[in-house]
């Protein structure tokens, strides 16, 4: 049934985040604990929390986003596009920005958003940072109440699954094992924060941000069996 969907109804996403301080020694004491705390069964006896912390942008307690990179194809006639917009900085204004795009663009329900891990990861992490930030979820985040069927999520990394709930493969190896060319990347998900917070380069992890959104899509099409994007087919957009 995934070939019966229409790809102009998908927005596709992916997020970066990084720990909502640049060290642990900027945390207040309490903070410290509670970190202590929530991480004490994923360190190892020798790791301390302060060690720790440089995961902190994995958990929306102790994160934030610093960008949400989101695509969507435009089908006219023959011709087709992907087309790339990135929102990044202030995490509040960013994610003001990502609900109004939800509101205006893919609020029907028609309309998916797609990402890899997404169910586990991307699509709770903003709901999360909304919660906290004081935003109103928009209709497309906001879980409570909805039938499965209902839930306007898909996931590349789950449909991979194909039923199997224990297997878990990165965006990076189904590219490979699905034939998809590798981006030209210059950095991986666990250089974000130093990129971030060390060399205060933030172009460079929206880059990495927006590639992944294009292999994501790519993904997609390949679980179609549709031919695959060409660079001339991917345009940027403001």
């Amino acid at each position: 049934m995934l070939y019966k969907l229409n790809l102009e109804h998908i927005l596709f996403l992916d997020i970066e985040t990084v720990p909502q301080h640049p060290n642990f020694s900027a945390l207040e004491e309490s903070v410290q604990d509670l970190w202590a705390q929530k991480t004490q069964y994923q360190r190892k006896d020798e790791i301390t929390p302060e060690d720790f912390y440089e995961r902190a942008g994995i958990w929306a307690e102790f994160g934030k986003i610093i960008c949400i990179s989101v695509g969507y194809f435009h089908l006219k006639n023959d011709a087709r596009s992907f087309r790339v917009t990135s929102f990044h900085g202030d995490e509040v204004e960013l994610l003001k920005r990502f609900k109004q795009l939800l509101q205006e663009h893919f609020s029907q329900a028609k309309h998916l958003l797609c990402a890899h891990n997404g169910k586990e990861f991307d699509f709770p992490y903003i709901a999360r940072r909304m919660v906290i930030n004081g935003l109103n979820l928009p209709y497309k985040l906001d879980l409570f109440g909805k039938k499965p069927w209902e839930v306007s999520h898909l996931d590349t990394m789950e449909l991979w699954k194909f039923g199997d709930y224990k297997h878990y493969t990165s965006l990076k190896l189904l590219a490979h094992v699905l034939g998809i060319p590798s981006p030209k990347e210059d950095m991986d998900g666990s250089m974000v924060q130093s990129v971030y917070y060390v060399d205060n380069d933030l172009d460079r992890i929206v880059s990495y941000c927006e590639l992944d959104v294009v292999t994501t899509a790519q993904v997609f099409l390949r679980l179609r069996n549709e031919e695959l994007l060409s660079e001339q087919e991917i345009e940027k957009v403001l």
